[in-house]
């Protein structure tokens, strides 16, 4: 089943004292670069985390967060009074100000509020892990359906390349019969005597390296070869740009080869269907 690298999943969760966002965004990239980033007490986690996220996704630039927002009263930092009434003593001696003045004039100075580092609980992470699945999941989800939205642009456009390698194949015998004339009016227009047989050996040498028969059936090949990749069970856009690359191999021989106005016309259109499939296929995982 064909999969984009483009994808978002969120989860929430609702904890007695805080509230947790899980978000996961993802793009295209070659390879997987992923950006984690979580509060100080889940650091610990984070090599697990990155182990799961890699495994599900594989590949994309891929940027996983947890927000915690807390909740009702939090014991996470603490007034040091000790500083505090030292600091209010030290003011007093050099500021008539009330006691609420120099309250509000020592609560602003340093170490005033002692911030007690919140340990990781095994319960709270389970629950963040469940999160973190969800997350995953829905990403994934999202995944699936951008890549059936990209097959449908690829089944439309390969389709259109095998409509114009029909047409080149229609107009190929069109093509050489081109070859011949052109060279039998280069023949008479310089009045020379040529022996027949000779001849006929020279056009056969000259028409065999304009023949395109090998390109057609190569061609063909690889837009079927396509279209089975799209239809297999795994996602695997390496694969069809490497599928895409032999495509415009043949394509350009053709163009190469061509010696036709009316055929390098529909090398051109073949070209340009092509482009917007490498394109595309940029975003398939």
């Amino acid at each position: 089943m064909l999969q984009s690298m483009t994808g978002y999943g969120k989860t929430e969760l609702q904890l007695p004292t805080k509230k947790i966002t899980i978000e996961i965004k993802s793009l295209n990239s070659k390879n997987l670069d992923l950006n984690v980033r979580t509060p100080s007490y889940y650091k610990e986690k984070e090599m697990k985390v990155r182990k799961t996220i890699a495994s599900i996704l594989v590949r994309g630039k891929v940027d996983f967060s947890i927000f915690v927002e807390s909740i009702g009263q939090s014991s996470s930092s603490q007034i040091n009074k000790e500083t505090v009434v030292s600091y209010m003593n030290q003011l007093k001696e050099i500021s008539p100000a009330s006691e609420l003045e120099l309250l509000e004039m020592a609560i602003r100075l340093p170490e005033t509020i002692q911030s007690k580092r919140e340990s990781l609980d095994d319960n709270e992470w389970k629950e963040i892990e469940e999160g973190i699945n969800t997350a995953l999941k829905n990403i994934a989800t999202y995944r699936k359906d951008e890549g059936e939205v990209l097959k449908q642009d690829f089944l439309k456009r390969i389709a259109v390349l095998q409509n114009l390698l029909d047409e080149v194949i229609t107009i190929d015998p069109q093509r050489i019969e081109n070859v011949k004339e052109r060279l039998n009016k280069a023949i008479s227009e310089i009045e020379a005597k040529v022996d027949e047989n000779r001849f006929e050996q020279e056009l056969i040498y000259y028409l065999e390296k304009f023949d395109i028969t090998e390109e057609k059936v190569r061609l063909k090949n690889h837009l079927d070869y396509f279209l089975t990749e799209l239809n297999s069970e795994t996602s695997n856009g390496k694969k069809l740009g490497f599928i895409t690359q032999e495509i415009g191999r043949e394509i350009n021989t053709i163009g190469s080869k061509a010696n036709f106005a009316d055929m390098q016309k529909l090398v051109v259109q073949m070209k340009d269907e092509l482009e917007k499939i490498k394109e595309q296929n940029l975003n398939v995982l």
